[in-house]
């Protein structure tokens, strides 16, 4: 008999994930960020005059939370250099960390948290692309804003242009400022932690990593506070559309592949699962269907002996 699913219960769309599909998935959605930051290079007094405005904005509503932090990063370098190692590094470390943690011990959850991460994260690429934005530490210096990348560079791998590699800063977009996928991928952390870490410590960490990250991005005067918001805002987007984009992939799966292996389920719970040529013993996994055991067909009766002294029965009719 196939299991009801229960509300909210994902099922999988293969019998399982495979690391070696995964992997290059991945890598694929990286390149397509690392080049969509490459290629977003808006004009250049566009985006400084995209600042100006935000900063405005934030003056207006008493939000200015950067410029205080800048200060305190700048004069203080035991706070202003472990913020730069921050940024420069674990905004590409965390986060592959928790989806190898995900797909090893989380495998029910795993492939809606990447869903989730990837479409915020083409959303983002939109924004960069639409709303090419100056950070604090490329105005000028009369704003009152310290590039601290520029200021202790010498302590780290970065150069003064940009937290990318020593002499790689030209390779990447300094004007992909809004919104801060720092923050919303430090967002996407946080909630991973907090809801499958497993102990009071993660929860901890959940809450700590994104308020952390915020303060840092703001403090090394990468990103105004508002964007950090459009970060939180677009990983919110990116949630709600990820069963659609779920869907949408499954529907081209069964296009390309029909004959698969294949189990489709509303990921809310609403109908029934459709299984094709089996019988679902759990989530992603069947076993061929079974014919029901009927009793055998008797023999047509000129077929049958019918002589008596043959010794053989009658056939039961």
């Amino acid at each position: 008999m196939p299991q009801t699913e229960k509300p909210g219960t994902e099922v999988a769309v293969r019998t399982r994930l495979r690391w070696w599909t995964e992997l290059p998935l991945i890598l694929l959605v990286y390149a397509c960020y690392s080049a969509g930051r490459l290629l977003a290079r808006g004009d250049t007094g566009t985006a400084v005059d995209h600042g100006l405005a935000i900063l405005r904005v934030e003056k207006a509503l008493h939000l200015n939370a950067e410029h205080p932090l800048n200060r305190l990063f700048t004069q203080e370098a035991w706070l202003g250099v472990p913020a730069d190692f921050w940024y420069a590094s674990l905004h590409y470390l965390v986060t592959p960390a928790i989806l190898v943690f995900l797909f090893r011990k989380r495998a029910e959850v795993y492939r809606r948290a990447r869903t989730w991460l990837m479409t915020s994260t083409f959303i983002g690429l939109i924004g960069f692309t639409l709303l090419p934005t100056c950070p604090p530490r490329l105005l000028a210096a009369k704003y009152g804003f310290v590039d601290t990348m520029a200021q202790y560079s010498s302590y780290g791998w970065w150069g003064g242009e940009a937290s990318a590699p020593r002499g790689l800063g030209g390779m990447t977009n300094q004007y992909a400022a809004m919104p801060s996928l720092h923050c919303g991928w430090a967002l996407w952390c946080g909630v991973m932690l907090w809801r499958h870490g497993g102990n009071r410590l993660t929860k901890v960490l959940g809450v700590a990593y994104p308020v952390l990250t915020a303060l840092v991005v703001m403090g090394t005067a990468n990103h105004y506070f508002l964007d950090a918001v459009a970060g939180v805002f677009v990983m919110g987007v990116g949630y709600l559309l990820a069963p659609y984009v779920m869907r949408a992939a499954d529907l081209v799966r069964v296009r390309i592949a029909p004959g698969a292996s294949l189990v489709a389920a509303r990921s809310d719970g609403a109908g029934s699962p459709i299984v094709s040529a089996g019988c679902q013993t759990s989530a992603g996994e069947r076993i061929p269907s079974q014919r029901e055991s009927r009793p055998a067909v008797a023999a047509e009766p000129d077929a049958a002996p019918t002589d008596a002294g043959d010794g053989a029965p009658a056939p039961a009719r």
